[in-house]
């Protein structure tokens, strides 16, 4: 099963090769919901994730996709194709591709509001924090006051804020802890309001909407 995997990870860093020369540059999405829309971009900076998310949205892989984590002040979470159709209290979160993505941590692009970013296995068996090969979340969060994110330097959660970072956490929000340890790599521009809505539906204990929110399809805007 590992020589399968290591197989399948080199051809996926062969394919995404070909496409990285000619696509650096950010990408504009449009993530269709049962509850809305929201507009997107996919940033240049990751162009492991880019490449493999435009691979999916080709695909049509996130058609019909639940929103299967959802929790208030914190993110949505999506990409598990097990929850396609998948029946009430099913559990979901296990799914994806048999690859995983390299980690592509760039310190300009953080947990903002609305940022993007690659779920992942847990750090005890996934020490080099690699990516799933299909779920993300995007980010709701909460606004930070300057003495929280000055006790987070402190002790060590985060290497020191830049002024610009703190300005967006106090102002706009975000999950600064989440920090060089999943990779962002791509912002929603438009639609906030609809996350907004999504991050407040009511859940089960498993965080799963207790009425199904979907994403209709996503497509690539021109």
């Amino acid at each position: 099963m590992k020589n399968i995997k290591s197989y399948t990870l080199i051809i996926f860093l062969a394919v995404c090769s070909t496409f990285i020369a000619t696509a650096q540059k950010n990408t504009k999405i449009l993530i269709e919901t049962t509850m809305g829309n929201l507009t997107a971009e996919l940033y240049e900076q990751t162009p492991f994730h880019q490449e493999n998310f435009l691979k999916l949205i080709g695909e049509h892989y996130y058609d019909g996709l639940l929103f299967h984590r959802v929790i208030k002040d914190f993110m949505i979470q999506t990409g598990d194709p097990d929850s396609r159709d998948a029946k009430p209290n099913q559990l979901l979160g296990r799914g994806g591709p048999d690859y995983t993505i390299p980690a592509e941590f760039v310190p300009e692009l953080y947990h903002r509001k609305g940022a993007i970013a690659a779920a992942r296995q847990g750090d005890r068996i996934n020490p080099k924090k690699e990516s799933s090969g299909s779920q993300f979340y995007i980010v709701e969060g909460r606004k930070y006051t300057d003495e929280e994110l000055d006790a987070m330097e402190q002790r060590n959660m985060h290497i020191r804020f830049t002024d610009e970072q703190r300005e967006v956490y106090k102002t706009q929000g975000g999950t600064p802890h989440l920090d060089y340890s999943y990779t962002v790599f791509g912002q929603v521009t438009d639609g906030l309001n609809v996350l907004d809505s999504i991050a407040n539906v009511p859940t089960d204990k498993n965080n799963r909407p207790l009425k199904d929110v979907k994403i209709i399809t996503i497509k690539v805007l021109k």
